[in-house]
């Protein structure tokens, strides 16, 4: 489903933190929000989500998602945290299990078609053999893949993902955003990360859009916005960009 935001204006505690923000994510695409520090990027994420109030227009699929009750929106749009609340003790089934609120009724219980749904899920991110194990008994990449698990459980056709690789080692980085491809391809979702890297973002994106200073600096495909001029004003980087596998940009740092 296609994401659209239009003019999105954010404030947190009176001081501007997105300013006239708009964006469109094709449906069963990938778009990474890129940008130095503080420009806004989780911001833009939980503004979506409901979970940051602003000004502008924000739906799925042409349904306002403001006008949606919490767990009407939480079937469209399913969120992982870049730093999750991970309940010490709950095991990775009861957690991922979490991921079916939304189809529960009040003072209910999960069935049987949502402990399914979770053993599916699990199944299909390598993780059957760690659904008794306690969430404080996981590895780093460990935990990433049960948060993911956790928000493919909801079921939605939207995935937000702030952060994915964060404090990941390079090979664990690549086995996440690797997974995250093979699902979208596999499920036709919408994704849209965040993201600090900008290889791995030039690399498994189709488009990308630069947040600095609550504002777009700039949005098209990775080609487009990873040029040596834009990372040089944005990041204070410089880097050669060089074309890699299909022509996606592979940033190199170099001395000044």
């Amino acid at each position: 489903m296609t994401v659209e935001v239009r003019g999105l204006d954010v404030a947190l505690d009176g001081r501007p933190v997105l300013r006239g923000v708009s964006l469109s994510v094709p449906a069963g695409s990938w778009t990474a929000v890129i940008g130095p520090n503080g420009a806004g990027k989780s911001t833009l994420l939980r503004a979506v989500l409901g979970l940051r109030r602003g000004d502008g227009a924000i739906s799925v699929a042409g349904a306002d998602l403001r006008s949606l009750k919490p767990r009407e929106r939480a079937r469209l749009v399913a969120y992982a945290p870049q730093s999750p609340n991970l309940p010490a003790g709950m095991t990775v089934f009861d957690y991922t299990l979490l991921g079916r609120s939304p189809y529960i009724p009040h003072l209910g219980r999960e069935g049987s078609a949502d402990r399914a749904v979770v053993r599916d899920v699990l199944a299909r991110l390598d993780l059957t053999g760690f659904a008794a194990r306690p969430l404080d008994h996981l590895s780093g990449g460990e935990r990433q893949r049960v948060v993911l698990a956790r928000a493919l459980a909801q079921q939605t056709p939207v995935l937000l993902l702030d952060e994915p690789t964060t404090a990941l080692d390079i090979g664990h980085q690549q086995q996440v955003m690797e997974l995250i491809d093979a699902l979208r391809l596999a499920d036709g979702l919408t994704v849209v990360t965040t993201i600090h890297d900008l290889t791995l973002a030039g690399q498994y994106a189709d488009a990308l859009v630069l947040l600095a200073g609550g504002r777009v600096a700039a949005a098209g495909t990775p080609a487009e916005v990873l040029t040596r001029d834009t990372v040089a004003e944005h990041f204070e980087a410089t880097v050669s960009v060089t074309p890699g596998p299909g022509g996606r940009p592979v940033l190199s740092l170099e001395r000044p």
